[in-house]
């Protein structure tokens, strides 16, 4: 499921030089000592500090550089130690450690704390301060702020104690001898603290973004979030009530800060597991598994604070024997992108889609013996780390000193997608579909990728029980393309034709073993700058839209008004608008690529699908400008226009993409020959795009032109069709042969209508207007204009066939069967 790929490995990036390093210091040719190397902490720039204790019984802190790859060594204890806390400032020049201190033998009887914290100079080694000595925990972090200024002469540290309470340490510099930077009056650090927070059970750091998110508990248990901004200020900018048990952590939980490798908690002694993930988009997701009353079941919280509710799932473990193994074991939550992976090892994952979360057909549950996410060990060992790259989470193995990147594979969501399809609906179809909007909407970017679903299509023309795939195919990568330009567009735009059924199918529905409870409106309090303001502003439109009747554009919605217009006459000003919106659309379209040229389209004018084109663009602009009026009427306009013009492009790719498959050229589908294998299947295919894109009133690219090649694809597809819809299309395609087939089938139909009709008397009508050139044609034209008063054109309901385009057609047609003209 996924795809991992190893970012670092203790051994191989670090410890090789570390026994360099020794052999040096012992002056030795090699090492083959151990150096008992420990990773301490990961810093915002991707920096790894790490400790080893060396030959000459010291302890050594370093640092591996991720860009450079390379290793420094920062400070040297002169005995051993033991560091359960390390950080470095951005300048590197103050290092911050906490010590945890030896306690038995000799030592015990000695007044000595548990805890030393110490704030060291390192360029140059000039002097130590003690901030702390206490009997807890302390962890300890640097800010590592963004900042324009050239020269920084201050730091700013963290120190988060098992006592449950954040100070902020304003450490001044000064520079000495014009290169040496010290610490300005030590003695004064204790006057520069701040108080941050307190009265904590559960912290989490995220060096990223530079949050401090702080569980308290006091009526209620409520999450905190402390946003400090690259002016060194800080600001309390989110405030979530949550639902937590009572006493949920034995002790203080520090999350994201550092790894103490003397205070370890064991899997079994957590009652819940819990973490905060967002993302530059503007998602923000608190997820927290929860104590099990008994071993049959397992649940699991996540906290849409972007989509103002909270989904709580409950999961079946199976048979007793898995039940007593998983008893004491809690899942893993991996960001990637705006999925959330819930995983426990030999028993289930869960990607769950955090943008489109309404329906559990639209998140990925897989569940057995053989989900296994490829890492090589239990999932126990694992710490997951908060990426600052949107696509990709990073896992820490603290065991063997691995940290792996990790992204979802495509190989192994287009495996579900060609999974059997003798597989029932309530088991294939929901996978299926959660599969393909992982790879439109998630991965869509990748033009090969994209090639591969195509193929599929093609290989799966029916559509599937509870959904059409190539409806699927077109709302999804429209919605990936739109929501990139604005993020607000996320509840008002076409996500999936699912939401277009009267009555979603049960499979689609509901998950088998998964029961989902969900909360809205979870009355979080948001406030700050840049982010918080985006995520503030997209809470407020999500309550504004839950409580609206279909805030969410439906594209079949405009078929009653197509119907209208098609069978009422409109005033011509709203028929020039919606002129003006096609042009708009169609000045984009001649901008598109069209080397290739194996499906010529976009080159005549069809009037009904320019008004369905411009009718599009009006609904849309439309709801997008009573729904999301912020935006402007300026950028809205730009918006669907682009969307519309989008959607053709879509189609015209299906389209080539198809013919470049079955590798069929232009000359196809011609009456000189039985049709091809190839040529069927381009045909059904070509079939199945007009069910889907008419199932959804969705406009089509305009027709071929009628150059000679493709006038004979045009007979080639007339005479493959029932001959019911082959007269429907005639009146359709502005032709010499449609114009013909209309004159005969309506002359007979006339002419047999009044075979009963005994005599015949001219009418007025005979005298002023017609031709009498040709005596015969003329006398029937004369009939056929006097019986037409009193008969409707059969195929088309309020308009008749006029009897001058009858005896023009009937006189082009004599004239090319007497050779008289070559059409």
């Amino acid at each position: 499921m996924l795809k991992l790929k190893q970012k670092f490995d203790l051994h191989r990036d670090v410890e090789s030089d570390i026994h360099r390093k020794e052999a040096s210091v012992c002056r030795v040719k090699e090492y083959s000592g151990a150096v008992d190397t420990r990773i301490l902490n990961i810093e915002r720039d991707g920096g790894i500090l790490y400790s080893w204790k060396g030959a000459t019984a010291t302890t050594r802190i370093g640092k591996y550089d991720s860009n450079t790859k390379q290793n420094k060594l920062l400070y040297s204890f002169d005995k051993q130690v033991c560091v359960s806390s390390c950080s470095l400032n951005k300048e590197e020049t103050l290092l911050a450690v906490s010590l945890a201190q030896n306690t038995r033998g000799e030592e015990r009887l000695r007044p000595i704390s548990k805890c030393l914290t110490l704030l060291i100079e390192i360029h140059p080694i000039n002097n130590t301060k003690v901030l702390k000595a206490v009997d807890c925990r302390v962890k300890v972090q640097f800010l590592h702020q963004e900042t324009d200024r050239r020269s920084v002469l201050e730091s700013h540290l963290l120190l988060l104690t098992e006592d449950g309470y954040v100070d902020l340490y304003h450490v001044l510099l000064t520079k000495h001898e014009g290169y040496r930077v010290v610490m300005a009056n030590p003695e004064r650090l204790p006057k520069t603290v701040e108080r941050i927070a307190e009265d904590l059970s559960w912290v989490q750091w995220d060096g990223h973004t530079q949050r401090l998110y702080c569980l308290t508990h006091k009526d209620k248990f409520l999450l905190r979030c402390v946003q400090f901004y690259p002016s060194h200020n800080c600001e309390t900018v989110m405030e979530l009530p949550l639902e937590l048990p009572a006493n949920p952590f034995h002790t203080v939980k520090f999350v994201n800060l550092g790894f103490d490798h003397y205070h370890m908690e064991r899997p079994e002694q957590e009652l819940i597991r819990m973490n905060v993930f967002t993302n530059r988009i503007g998602s923000m997701c608190v997820c927290y598994s929860q104590p099990r009353k008994d071993n049959q079941e397992l649940l699991y919280t996540v906290v849409l604070v972007h989509k103002d509710c909270s989904k709580t799932f409950r999961v079946s473990l199976g048979s007793e024997q898995s039940q007593h193994k998983a008893a004491q074991l809690h899942p893993l939550f991996i960001p990637i992108g705006y999925y959330i992976l819930v995983y426990l090892k030999d028993y289930f994952l869960h990607c769950i889609n955090t943008r489109q979360q309404e329906m559990p057909c639209h998140s990925l549950f897989l569940s057995g013996h053989d989900v296994d996410l490829g890492l090589q060990c239990q999932s126990a060992n694992i710490t997951v780390l908060h990426a600052e790259e949107e696509s990709c989470g990073s896992l820490l193995d603290l065991a063997s000193g691995k940290i792996h990147t990790a992204e979802l594979s495509p190989a192994y969501l287009l495996q579900i997608l060609r999974s059997s399809s003798r597989c029932p609906c309530n088991k294939a179809d929901p996978q299926r579909l959660a599969a393909l909007h992982c790879l439109l909407v998630y991965m869509g970017k990748d033009p090969s990728l994209e090639l591969k679903i195509i193929e599929w299509l093609c290989d799966n023309v029916n559509a599937f029980e509870s959904f059409d795939q190539i409806q699927e195919f077109i709302l999804a990568s429209l919605y990936r393309i739109s929501y990139e330009k604005s993020l607000s567009l996320d509840k008002v735009l076409p996500y999936s034709s699912v939401f277009d059924k009267k009555e979603v199918p049960a499979c689609l529905s509901a998950i088998p073993g998964v029961l989902c409870t969900t909360e809205l409106h979870i009355e979080s309090v948001l406030k700050g700058k840049g982010f918080w303001t985006e995520l503030q502003w997209n809470t407020e439109r999500t309550k504004y839209l839950d409580a609206v009747p279909n805030p969410r554009y439906r594209t079949s919605q405009i078929q009653a008004e197509w119907n209208k217009l098609r069978s009422e006459t409109r005033p011509s000003s709203y028929m020039n608008h919606l002129e003006e919106n096609t042009k708009k659309v169609l000045s984009m379209v001649d901008t598109w690529c069209l080397d290739k040229k194996l499906v010529p389209l976009f080159q005549e004018e069809d009037h009904q699908q320019r008004m369905l084109i411009g009718l599009t663009v009006d609904k849309l602009r439309e709801h997008l400008n009573r729904h999301l009026p912020r935006l402007g009427k300026k950028k809205i306009d730009s918006l669907v226009v682009c969307y519309v013009a989008k959607l053709l492009e879509l189609i015209r790719h299906l389209l080539e993409s198809v013919w470049l498959k079955y590798k069929l050229g232009p000359r196809v589908l011609c009456l000189k020959q039985q049709g091809s294998p190839a040529e069927w299947s381009v045909f059904h295919f070509m079939f199945r795009i007009l069910e889907a894109t008419r199932g959804l009133c969705l406009p089509l690219p305009p027709d071929l032109d009628n150059s000679e090649a493709n006038e004979r694809l045009k007979f080639s597809i007339l005479k493959r069709l029932p001959e019911p819809m082959e007269q429907r299309i005639y009146h359709m395609w502005d032709h010499p042969v449609s114009s013909a087939s209309i004159s005969r089938d309506y002359v007979r139909t006339l002419l047999e209508k009044h075979s009963n009709t005994k005599g015949f008397a001219f009418t007025s009508r005979d005298k002023p207007g017609f031709r009498p050139e040709f005596l015969p044609l003329t006398y029937l034209a004369k009939i056929l204009s006097d019986i037409e008063e009193q008969a409707l054109n059969p195929f088309e309901e309020t308009e008749n066939v006029d009897a001058r385009f009858v005896e023009e057609t009937a006189l082009k047609q004599t004239l090319i069967l007497l050779g008289f003209d070559t059409k």
